[in-house]
């Protein structure tokens, strides 16, 4: 595989996808803290007071997902509506700076969203959770557990995680050379729309629908671009292998053997090796997209994953 290619998507972590023009709720006003409100409320104020957009379906025990870069909470709508429709609670919400949660220009860093993630759980009253995360949803989990002791979490999900260290050192030989962050980082901030179109295919499958692809652009272009540029290279930077450690409830792995974002050696087989209760699961010819592009297998093996 051909390294520059790799890291495109392995220092984002999140949606590898196409560009498009219109994103429906850019411009969109901020919500006042009186719209963070309890169980009623669309949202849930975060650690220093960022409106988080918060979508609650179904009832019974709770599932939380939590997205990976560059994506809001719509990109679970297929896994949520399955859980929901099985007797499951289904939530998720859009990350600070993400789809229609609040941009407060602050707080682009793996404490502030480990609190974000705490706030959520606190506010929507959620204990006995499973965490369902995609890409650097898994960062936020394991910094959660680190910085929170995975307080009112009982099961973890990792669906291509970018865990536990993608930057090369000299413990982590097989990562990343920082000057190659460097020069993949820049086209991003300079033309973030023809980035996304350039690192569009090895997220989808070959028989994905335009349509799929398409309103995959349209979710991630609602993000903010300084949003995306601080966590793509905090993604890339951050070593997270002390905090994966830390979570020792029972949790799956779920990976794609033609994940290109986040390569299996590098990611979720370093990560299943630190964790004491994990349990990895390889998807062949999946992508890193593959809720997406594998979403029924996905959510079958969910369900059964969450009844234990």
């Amino acid at each position: 595989m051909d390294r520059r290619n790799f890291f495109s998507g392995a220092v984002t972590g999140g949606l590898v996808g196409a560009a498009a023009m219109a994103a429906p709720l850019l411009g969109r006003p901020a919500p006042s803290l009186s719209e963070c409100g309890g169980s009623g409320s669309a949202f849930v104020a975060g650690r220093d007071g960022t409106a988080l957009f918060v979508r609650d379906w179904g009832a019974g025990k709770p599932l939380l997902f939590l997205s990976g870069w560059a994506l809001p909470s719509d990109f679970w709508q297929y896994q949520m509506l399955a859980a929901a429709q099985n007797g499951y609670r289904a939530v998720a919400y859009d990350r600070r700076g993400h789809g229609r949660s609040a941009d407060p220009g602050r707080g682009y860093d793996h404490e502030s969203l480990a609190d974000d993630l705490a706030a959520v759980i606190a506010a929507r009253g959620l204990s006995d959770v499973t965490l369902i995360a995609h890409s650097m949803g898994g960062t936020e989990v394991a910094r959660y557990f680190a910085r929170h002791g995975g307080h009112g979490v009982s099961r973890v999900a990792l669906i291509s995680t970018i865990t536990p260290f993608l930057m090369k050192g000299p413990d982590n030989v097989a990562g990343i050379d920082p000057a190659l962050l460097a020069a993949l980082n820049a086209p991003l901030r300079r033309d973030f729309p023809a980035w996304v179109a350039k690192n569009t295919p090895p997220f989808f499958t070959p028989d994905t629908s335009a349509e799929m692809k398409t309103w995959g652009q349209q979710m991630m272009l609602m993000t903010s671009l300084l949003a995306a540029a601080e966590l793509a290279e905090a993604n890339a930077r951050t070593d997270f292998r002390a905090d994966v450690r830390r979570i020792g409830v029972p949790t799956l792995l779920i990976h794609g053997d033609r994940d290109a974002s986040a390569p299996l050696p590098l990611t979720a087989q370093a990560t299943a090796a630190l964790l004491p209760n994990g349990a990895l699961t390889i998807y062949e010819g999946a992508p890193h997209g593959l809720p997406l592009t594998h979403g029924e297998r996905l959510n079958a093996d969910m369900l059964r994953f969450v009844r234990g």
